[in-house]
């Protein structure tokens, strides 16, 4: 080791040093560093005798800098903070890069979720942070990077990209489907358990018109089990508890995995509902656009 460094005060007292000086307080130069004033007083001591001169003037209630302070805090200061630059870069030199996705907890559980898997097979170095919330998020503010949201075409921002439409369906569980007749009746409905969703009002996904088409308005289900949040009444169907009005989009891939089937031929586009890509003006960065992208492409396939 080089002598001269060596022979360097600790970092500790050069920190009090400079916080003291900045201050002209002790004081508050022990709240910054989360320190006693004793402590500082210590410190600043300590380099005193180390280094064989004064560096504070005490008096009753004020301090103040001597010239051989005045020169050690010029050089101390700017040395501190450079050092703290160095340090700060290297950290961030560290962390990885990582996308913000902000998305209904429908959506999340149902769509995203599943999906982020192949999202890290094909970026193994970017992190996701998922915020799953009904409600709409300022995503400058929340420093959100991409939103999935559902809703009006007309409310959405122009910039918004449509993922897919809306489509819904009667869907169960396998078992349940094969038994339950393409044409049913009353008695067929009397049988089993209707699944409804009470959440935000979503077109499609009341059960009164499906039964009215199929002319079982005034016929009763065995029983009506209701749901606040749309993931929780697709896992009770796939867990065959019941009959329910499928989202295309969000029980795709159920479908594919053999734990849902639909019960009919017929779906119903609802036009003035779609899934809706949003991402953050502020600033461009590689790894957004590779999210978004990505998020493109798994749209094509549920579509």
């Amino acid at each position: 080791m080089n002598n001269e460094v060596g022979r360097l005060p600790s970092l500790d007292a050069l920190k009090g040093f400079d916080a003291a000086a900045r201050h002209l307080s002790f004081t508050r130069a022990a709240a910054e560093l989360s320190l006693t004033q004793s402590a500082i007083s210590r410190q600043v001591q300590t380099l005193e005798e180390q280094l064989g001169v004064r560096l504070f003037l005490r008096g009753v209630r004020k301090l103040a800098l001597t010239p051989e302070g005045e020169r050690l805090h010029r050089v101390a200061a700017r040395a501190l903070a450079e050092l703290a630059d160095v340090c700060a870069g290297l950290r961030a030199g560290q962390r990885r890069p990582r996308v913000t996705v902000s998305a209904a907890i429908g959506v999340a559980a149902l769509w995203l979720v599943p999906r982020l898997g192949a999202f890290h097979e094909r970026y193994p170095d970017v992190d996701v942070r998922l915020s799953a919330d009904n409600r709409t998020v300022d995503l400058a503010r929340e420093e959100v990077d991409v939103a999935l949201r559902y809703g009006p075409p007309e409310l959405m921002p122009h910039e918004a990209i449509l993922l897919f439409d809306e489509v819904v369906f009667p869907v169960a569980a396998p078992a349940l489907a094969r038994a339950f007749p393409p044409i049913p009746t009353a008695a067929d409905l009397a049988a089993v358990t209707l699944l409804a969703y009470t959440g935000e009002m979503t077109p499609g996904l009341d059960w009164s018109p499906w039964l009215a088409s199929l002319g079982l308005e005034k016929a009763r289900p065995k029983a009506v089990i209701q749901f606040n949040q749309y993931d929780q009444l697709v896992r009770a169907a796939a867990d065959g508890q019941g009959l329910a009005l499928g989202r295309g989009p969000l029980v795709h891939r159920l479908i594919d995995e053999g734990r849902l089937a639909p019960l009919m031929e017929a779906r119903e586009r609802v036009a003035t509902r779609g899934y809706f890509l949003l991402r953050t003006i502020n600033g461009a960065r590689a790894e957004v656009d590779d999210f978004v992208a990505w998020l493109v492409d798994e749209a094509k396939d549920t579509r």
